[in-house]
């Protein structure tokens, strides 16, 4: 797609892409989605400099490794443009929503990495954008490729996952349905990678009924095993176990390039301006590979930094106002847009998370969700506070054995009473 086209006909949805602007009660959200999460340093300076000119100046990491520009006001043609310049778009339009294909911040460099999952995410990515009958898909349909990284995001749920997996003696890629990474229903051999994605989002399309837009959907009226029995690939049944994957990704780490290390930062709740990306867009220029690696954690990696340059550039980050190390006492929180810019908020989450991590007397873990919708964590977190109204919250702890955010602890805690009540909780309620 040139960047002077105009875009085709875009079918209506509530998300929020490159080419369609979905309007907040801050003014209008695009989402820039990122390439297996990588984004230069020159298409950094672009995303700012369309946030600074076209927008509130108010830029969002998300949780699925993208950007998102806020409160973008009246008519945008001049916005889309200079970012469909710096490559930040699909190669056309029918294919913007589909490019939900999720790796690991860290893949090809970290040391534990058993396989490479980028030449096949662009392999995937390039069918989803080209091939039409794909482009059905829901936007909130996704992908996501483990490479059996130490850091790796399982808690996020996705439509397909795959993962190494050990059969034979030998690396095979696992791979899932609607779920995240732990146990494999089945696997292939490496090079069948692509073959079984595409059979898979096929077979899906050719199932599932209109009002099913997620693999789950479809897997409740059918088993794993009669979904994948018509497949065109040669499947090893499961169950294979998929190795366990960190999640701690501020600071320093080794790259399994001899003599480099990858440095993680996080933008207060997931938030930069655009001083803050062209910031970090000059260090990633001036101490690494000139790129910038988006994480689902809403915090961002610079990776091939010479070892001896890593408290340097650490100290740089954190002039940028960047969170550096988990011990932080925002490092720990998640908030969603919260009233300030969304009908739906009952609290202004983003305030009151910066209230209670000068409360809490330790970092915790913790999600404040202006409603139940829980657009800021695609994951269940240790404790969720549920806003009831502003400055109030109700207080779920995580419980394998309840839906949605897990047990009700406490009703109606302002944030002085949360504040409390977290700090005597045990220490394992926020791992």
């Amino acid at each position: 797609m040139s960047p002077t086209q105009p875009p085709a006909s875009i079918r209506p949805s509530a998300c929020p892409g490159l080419l369609r602007v979905v309007q907040a009660l801050d003014g209008g959200i695009c989402r820039i989605k990122l390439a297996g999460g990588v984004l230069s340093a020159g298409q950094a300076r672009a995303v700012a400099h369309a946030a600074e000119h076209y927008a509130g100046g108010v830029i969002e990491a998300t949780n699925r490794a993208n950007l998102q520009i806020r409160g973008i006001g009246g008519s945008h043609p001049a916005m889309l443009e200079g970012l469909l310049a710096a490559g930040l778009g699909p190669r056309n339009s029918g294919g913007d929503d589909v490019r939900n294909v999720m790796l690991s911040p860290s893949a090809g460099i970290d040391p534990r990495m058993r396989f490479d999952t980028r030449p096949l995410a662009a392999q995937i990515l390039h069918s989803l954008e080209s091939r039409a009958r794909l482009h059905e898909l829901s936007a909130k349909f996704a992908v996501l490729l483990d490479g059996g990284e130490a850091l790796a995001m399982h808690e996020h749920a996705h439509d397909v996952w795959l993962a190494p997996v050990t059969v034979g003696g030998q690396m095979w890629l696992g791979f899932g349905l609607a779920g995240c990474p732990g146990t494999a229903l089945a696997a292939v051999a490496p090079p069948q990678g692509h073959a079984l994605v595409i059979a898979v989002l096929e077979r899906f399309l050719d199932v599932a009924r209109p009002e099913q837009t997620r693999m789950r959907h479809v897997l409740e009226s059918m088993s794993p095993q009669d979904f994948i029995a018509p497949l065109p690939c040669d499947l090893r049944l499961g169950p294979f176990p998929v190795q366990a994957a960190a999640s701690d990704c501020l600071g320093t780490y080794p790259q399994r390039q001899a003599g480099q290390v990858f440095v993680g930062a996080a933008p207060p709740l997931g938030r930069l301006d655009p001083g803050m990306l062209r910031g970090l867009a000059r260090l990633a220029e001036h101490f690494g590979d000139g790129t910038l690696r988006l994480t689902p954690w809403q915090s961002v990696l610079l990776p091939f930094v010479d070892a001896g340059d890593a408290a340097t550039l650490t100290l740089e980050l954190a002039a940028l106002g960047l969170l550096c190390s988990s011990t932080e006492p925002l490092a720990g929180l998640i908030a969603c847009t919260g009233s300030a810019g969304c009908k739906k908020g009952l609290a202004d989450t983003k305030a009151d998370a910066r209230v209670l991590a000068s409360l809490l007397p330790a970092p915790q873990a913790v999600h404040l969700c202006g409603c139940p919708r829980s657009c800021a964590a695609a994951h269940v977190a240790p404790a969720t506070l549920l806003a009831t109204s502003a400055g109030h919250y109700d207080l779920y702890l995580r419980d394998a054995g309840q839906p949605g955010f897990g047990a009700l602890r406490a009703r109606n805690l302002d944030l002085q009473a949360a504040s409390e009540l977290l700090a005597r909780l045990p220490t394992e309620q926020h791992r």
